[in-house]
């Protein structure tokens, strides 16, 4: 999670601008669409914190384990919602990818210990079989929320609203913008898995 400088930087920046964005989408909405974009603003800050490079600011011994915790209370709550929305599935998976790095990181010898880059990402060590399944669900993941964004836009387009105008519920009830957030996030979960 902590490689080069710059690319942590911008995974950074990406990731807390997007935990932003679902912080003002959890203002609106219905009951369940709050739910939704509060589990993706916090998956979005936390991974923005994750990506800190750890050269600038090396994260406390006792980070990992808080992160280990947070994303595993949040595992069991999108378990809990799972019931009522199949995207909650989805939470359940990336709050249990983020245990899963979050141990990855706190073990000895792990990224999180090191402060040389290239060291950190060879000697970080996960499980290979599931961290190769992690990156085959992002794969698939991004994939379609690429792809389903597509028609989201063409839609709007074709509706006879302007591509990029207001749409009726504002800019923060744009059904587009939430996927583009939801692949963003994807793709960054994506690129820290890389470095397990």
């Amino acid at each position: 999670m902590h490689g080069p400088a710059m690319s942590g930087w911008l995974l950074m920046a990406l990731c807390a601008v997007t935990g932003a964005y679902c912080l003002l989408r959890a203002h609106g909405g219905s009951g369940e669409e709050r739910r939704t974009a509060r589990a993706e603003a916090l998956m979005g800050f936390s991974m923005a914190a994750m990506a800190v490079p750890a050269a600038v600011v090396a994260p406390p011994a006792w980070g990992w384990a808080l992160y280990a915790v947070l994303f595993g209370v949040a595992a069991l709550r999108a378990l809990w919602f799972s019931r009522r929305s199949g995207h909650h599935l989805h939470h359940l998976v990336g709050s249990s990818a983020m245990v899963y790095m979050s141990v990855v990181m706190a073990r000895p010898g792990g990224a999180g210990h090191s402060g040389h880059a290239s060291h950190a990402m060879a000697s970080a060590g996960g499980v290979p079989l599931l961290t190769g399944l992690l990156l085959a669900y992002y794969a698939a993941y991004v994939l379609r929320s690429g792809a389903r964004l597509i028609p989201v836009t063409a839609a709007t387009a074709g509706g006879g609203a302007m591509v990029g105008g207001p749409s009726a519920g504002g800019w923060g009830a744009r059904p587009e913008l939430a996927l583009a957030c939801r692949l963003t996030m994807g793709i960054a979960m994506f690129a820290m898995l890389l470095t397990v």
